[in-house]
């Protein structure tokens, strides 16, 4: 027998619009251009143990009637190409890292609705929605947004939970679910708090070039160092594919959010390491994905052995501006602010789209990490016209792809064995002793 909160939740997602059954009996295209409504359903995280937890807001909240936590997002039609079976999809990924096998995969082109990431109000609301991630309703700092999206009862927020957290919003009539995933509490940017070590674990493995070896000083996130700036590739691929990663959770939130949603088109979004792992995402999964000030990710997509699609990831959108040296891939070297607070943030390549405002050269502002805030780019930057790409007619610069992009040229991966490493090196162990 179905627990009485699942049988609530599941009851709940029998809603069905006759518009939409009318487009779906029909094969009616659906309208290119619309705006949805969205709620807060759910609050998500993990337990120390990686299992994904959800909280729902309970039917009785003030939350659900206040016309505040309401999200409204103009919406467009895109073509996403969607692998055809995630077995297949795991399979080739498999082959791939454990043999270099390259296995065919299928893809199906889609036609989905996703953000229309050319308005300027579009891009505010889902940045809202991101720094949200970060607070549970109500917190100081959470922003009340437009009349569309509703919260659920909160799981992994009871101060002892250390993971993977976030929001997740959905229409009133469950047609489309936005996942908002928490990225770094960083003390000098906006916190800390109990996942503030998880958070650094994950990035320091995603988004530097070996490890987090900056110098010799650090004490690194994975074993795979091998003298020099030489690193063992196998080694790093191993070391991103641990169950206990956030991606690798991310995998299963997603997985969990199907299940309660089937016939829900879903989007992810997030914010610094939330918004790498939203893109990381996406290019699993084929959804929407608007992610902001997120370091670069493409590395890490192909050390995860992710099949690229046929053509380019036209789903995935990232916001950034210029001031922002974590997002830029220049918060690197042993005296870099991030560097001075633990963070190897070496990166600068993305995948799919880039949305880049100009801050440096238009606002002249200075490069500062305390610029990478969501809070930041909502106040400064969102919740302004934007004048360079007003001349032109757009509301926002032009979402481009990276061409030519270079990363950690000074480093050479390949097949370095343990014994290769010079007697007076230090070996670390692959697992986040901090985080235990």
């Amino acid at each position: 027998m179905l627990p009485s909160s699942l049988t609530r939740l599941l009851s709940s997602l029998l809603i069905w619009t006759p518009q939409e059954a009318l487009f779906r009996l029909w094969k009616v295209p659906l309208p290119t251009s619309n705006a949805l409504t969205f709620q807060l359903r759910h609050q998500h995280a993990t337990t120390p143990e990686a299992h994904v937890v959800f909280s729902d807001v309970r039917a009785n909240s003030a939350l659900l009637h206040s016309r505040d936590r309401t999200y409204s997002i103009a919406t467009r039609r895109i073509k996403a190409a969607r692998p055809t079976s995630q077995e297949q999809f795991q399979f080739a990924r498999t082959r791939s890292r454990l043999f270099k096998e390259n296995v065919l995969v299928e893809w199906d082109e889609d036609e989905i609705e996703a953000p229309d990431v050319e308005k300027r109000a579009t891009l505010l609301e889902l940045a809202k929605m991101t720094n949200n991630a970060y607070l549970e309703p109500g917190e100081a700092g959470w922003y009340e947004l437009d009349q569309e999206w509703t919260v659920s009862y909160p799981f992994g927020w009871e101060p002892d939970e250390d993971g993977f957290r976030g929001h997740v919003f959905a229409t009133p009539d469950n047609s489309t679910v936005v996942l908002s995933i928490k990225g770094t509490s960083m003390g000098f940017i906006g916190g800390g708090g109990p996942t503030a070590k998880k958070d650094k674990f994950n990035d320091n493995l995603l988004f530097s070039c070996c490890c987090a070896r900056v110098d010799w000083t650090w004490t690194t996130v994975c074993d795979c160092y091998r003298g020099g700036w030489k690193c063992d590739q196998e080694c790093l691929e191993r070391a991103l594919v641990d169950d206990s990663l956030f991606y690798t959770v991310g995998t299963g939130l997603y997985n969990n959010l199907t299940y309660m949603y089937p016939d829900s088109n879903i989007w992810i979004i997030g914010h610094s390491l939330g918004g790498g792992l939203a893109s990381l995402l996406g290019a699993t999964f084929g959804v929407p994905v608007v992610s902001f000030e997120s370091p670069g990710e493409k590395l890490a997509s192909t050390r995860l052995h992710l099949p690229q699609p046929p053509s380019t990831h036209a789903h995935i959108t990232h916001v950034y501006h210029t001031a922002d040296p974590a997002a830029m891939g220049t918060c690197n070297g042993v005296l870099s602010s991030c560097a001075l607070a633990g963070y190897a943030l070496e990166t600068r390549c993305h995948l799919g789209r880039s949305i880049v405002y100009d801050t440096v050269t238009n606002l002249s502002w200075a490069v500062d990490i305390r610029k990478h805030g969501i809070v930041s780019v909502i106040e400064e930057v969102l919740n302004h016209t934007w004048p360079p790409s007003e001349e032109i007619g757009r509301e926002v610069p032009a979402a481009e792809i990276e061409e030519d992009c270079v990363e950690c040229f000074s480093w050479e991966f390949g097949d370095f064995p343990p014994a290769s490493i010079p007697t007076n090196a230090s070996v670390h162990r692959s697992t986040c002793r901090e985080c235990s």
